[in-house]
């Protein structure tokens, strides 16, 4: 399996009161990973990166979505050193990406708090 399909599989086990759908990415390009769902916030998107290093790799297609649709999508990020997951609004990305900077993210290594941050209004 994959290391992504492997982070879903944790995303899913530790959001469960969300109703996710998972998008094919070959049918429209820069579109986020997954779909989701509560009736408190409505809709709401969510990008899946594993990050290697602190510069996390987006596509021109993922920066451009994410800059121009700043509203209820969000960026959910593995980090493999220091071992974690963060969740950053698509405000956080720049014309050149992502950068792991703690200090952009809603929540940082607990799923309590990334909950919290994906049902917000």
């Amino acid at each position: 399996m994959k290391p992504e399909s492997k982070f879903w599989q944790v995303v899913k086990k530790n959001t469960p009161e969300i109703k996710w759908t998972r998008l094919e990415s070959w049918a429209s390009f820069g579109v986020p990973d997954l779909l989701g769902y509560h009736d408190s916030c409505a809709f709401f998107m969510c990008e899946l990166k594993i990050a290697r290093n602190r510069k996390v790799h987006m596509s021109p297609h993922q920066i451009l979505f994410h800059r121009t649709m700043t509203k209820r999508n969000f960026i959910l990020v593995k980090a493999d050193a220091p071992r974690s997951v963060k969740l950053f609004p698509s405000s956080a990305v720049s014309d050149s990406g992502l950068v792991l900077d703690d200090a952009l993210a809603c929540a940082l290594d607990d799923w309590s708090a990334i909950n919290a941050c994906l049902l917000a209004r």
